[in-house]
């Protein structure tokens, strides 16, 4: 029987590698947890307070995290595959080489978050907030970016095959010149010329 923390005060606690599948922890506070590791999949984590938590190589596939607040956590090389994130903040997150394929990230807060090298291979980013943001060498390729904000977002080399721009670049508009090295931008909905 999965674990029920919900609405617990866990701050600072210990999980590292521990095994928390499909774990109910919706409201829990979190704040700077140690979850490197652990195996948090399909787990609920639907409002709870992970603010510079360890969730380094944590499993969230398939994860509940809609409206959970991971500002300055951890995630490098977390698996999000599939995770539930809207409206979630993520401000100064470190998503470095994190696989967030199929994730669902509309209007999760992502300011100046790290996602250098990360995998958000048809991601739902519908008006995220990626102002600031690292995508430096991220793979976009099928990624949903409409009405996204990208402003002062580094895209260098990052892969926008078959994305959906549309509507994405509102201040000022980007063009392709602006996105050294990128790929796939030929097969891009919605790019500023």
């Amino acid at each position: 029987m999965p674990e029920d923390y919900s609405g617990q005060d866990l701050r600072g606690r210990d999980f590292s590698g521990q095994d928390l599948i499909g774990a109910n922890l919706s409201g829990a506070n979190l704040t700077g947890a140690n979850l490197r590791g652990a195996n948090l999949w399909g787990a609920d984590l639907r409002g709870a307070d992970l603010h510079s938590a360890d969730l380094t190589r944590a499993n969230l596939a398939g994860a509940n995290l809609s409206r959970a607040n991971l500002s300055g956590a951890d995630l490098t090389g977390a698996l999000l595959a599939r995770a539930n994130l809207a409206r979630a903040n993520l401000s100064g997150a470190d998503l470095s080489y994190a696989n967030l394929s199929g994730a669902n990230l509309t209007g999760a807060n992502l300011y100046r978050a790290n996602l250098s090298g990360a995998d958000l291979w048809g991601a739902n980013l519908y008006r995220a907030n990626l102002s600031g943001a690292d995508l430096f060498n991220a793979n976009l390729s099928g990624a949903d970016l409409f009405k996204a904000n990208l402003w002062h977002a580094n895209l260098t080399r990052a892969d926008f095959t078959n994305a959906n721009l549309t509507n994405a670049f509102r201040r000022p508009g980007i063009s392709r010149a602006d996105m050294e090295g990128a790929t796939g931008l030929d097969k891009v909905k919605g790019l500023v010329d």
